[in-house]
């Protein structure tokens, strides 16, 4: 299963002196347990199907003119849109930047899972830019309780020693 899902639960009309009127989609982007909701017109949709084209053979999507603008219709087409959406997640295991740009989805340039700490036999020249950063930086030994004198006890340390060696001690 993909560890993105997307559902487009609603659209409304838009009406404005500038444009003849229009339809927006909501699209609802859940990712790793993290959700976004984000608006597109059919335009929008059309354009990405065309750059899609260039790179995959996409699905279906529902066709660019509707006679009428009646509810009925627009409903078929927002579960057409929804199902092109989907059926794009579902066939493709690595989703085009195209695609993820515009479900507005942060992506990273993906390596691949043999390379993923550099080769080992040749230096690529994709393997000697991988570089690794750190993520958390102690200025002494974390491990080490601190000393009598110290004014600040480590909070952090002392609860985890009282927890695991004293879990019946209530916290001062």
């Amino acid at each position: 299963m993909h560890p993105v899902r997307v559902s487009i639960p609603s659209f409304r009309s838009e009406n404005n002196s500038i444009e003849r009127g229009y339809t927006v989609f909501k699209i609802d982007v859940l990712m790793n347990g993290r959700q976004h909701a984000l608006e597109k017109r059919y335009s929008e949709f059309h354009a990405l199907h065309k750059m899609l084209k260039k790179s995959l053979k996409p699905p279906e999507i529902p066709s660019k003119h509707v006679r009428n603008w009646v509810p009925k219709v627009l409903e078929q087409r927002r579960q057409g849109l929804e199902l092109y959406l989907q059926t794009i997640i579902m066939e493709n295991e690595v989703l085009p930047k195209i695609f993820l740009d515009f479900l507005n989805i942060r992506h990273f340039p993906s390596v691949p899972k043999t390379e993923s700490c550099g080769s080992f036999d040749t230096e690529s020249e994709e393997s000697s830019k991988l570089s690794h950063q750190p993520v958390l930086l102690f200025l002494r030994d974390p491990y080490l309780l601190p000393s009598a004198n110290d004014a600040f006890s480590n909070v952090v340390i002392e609860g985890v020693v009282h927890g695991v060696f004293y879990p019946d001690l209530q916290p001062r």
